[in-house]
């Protein structure tokens, strides 16, 4: 299986420049990040979607359990950081794979992110009938189940060792959603636990994003916010920066 590495390479050089100082770089926070977008996306909902024009703007609205680091210039397993998760373990000659979670974390509506948000993510996943569309599922075809072992404790069975599983929950495109959000909302009004918070979707005119001051990440964003102009047509996008 070949990862859309450019795909979520972009995304995450975005969510990078948003929540992370590069090498020399004054650590000024303020400002509204402001960038030319290729498309509408068809719905705010990353794991319902394909296309990376989902990908880029929404990243910044999640977290995943773990991420590739931002300031190591190419993804490898060496990379792969911490986000909700604390730690992870490999156990049971590697068919289990067991994470601790950070804890204090909440929603962007204020309540708080457990291992029942991970267990309810990836029961959607694996299911059949919950998702409008599912362009990932061969990603999880190995993992039996989920399960929540505490509040702070998930462990992901499998039914055959395989150590890239870890690459992918780092994937720009395997967010954690919440068990009390509808998918109907996550389509247009997601809530995450990420440093920004949707403000506004325009269909073909803009998306908005605005600093989430309650983040659980001290001094994280940076930013006040994002602002992505949609312009689908290349020249015209091009000439606007």
């Amino acid at each position: 299986m070949k990862f859309p590495i450019g795909a979520v390479a972009t995304a995450a050089l975005v969510v990078a420049m948003a929540i992370t100082p590069g090498a020399g770089w004054a650590q000024k926070s303020g400002g509204i990040l402001k960038i030319q977008h290729m498309d509408t996306p068809p719905s705010a909902s990353i794991h319902e979607e394909a296309t990376v024009s989902v990908a880029v703007p929404f990243m910044a609205v999640f977290n995943n359990l773990v991420m590739f680091d931002q300031h190591v210039a190419k993804n490898s397993f060496d990379s792969i950081v911490p986000d909700l998760a604390t730690s992870w373990a490999w156990s049971d000659n590697g068919l289990k794979l067991a994470f601790k979670l950070w804890q204090g974390v909440r929603w962007h509506d204020g309540k708080p992110f457990t291992a029942e948000d991970v267990r309810c993510t990836f029961d959607m996943l694996l299911g059949t009938d919950k998702l409008r569309r599912n362009p990932r599922s061969a990603w999880w075809s190995n993992v039996e189940k989920v399960t929540a072992d505490g509040a702070f404790d998930v462990t992901f069975h499998l039914k055959s060792p395989q150590p890239a599983l870890l690459a992918l929950l780092a994937s720009g495109y395997t967010p954690i959603y919440s068990c009390h959000v509808p998918l109907a909302d996550m389509r247009r009004k997601p809530i995450g636990t990420g440093p920004f918070k949707l403000v506004e979707l325009k269909m073909n005119e803009s998306i908005k994003l605005a600093k989430n001051t309650d983040y659980w990440k001290p001094g994280r964003p940076y930013l006040d916010g994002i602002e992505y102009s949609i312009i689908p047509d290349r020249s015209t996008r091009m000439l606007s920066r």
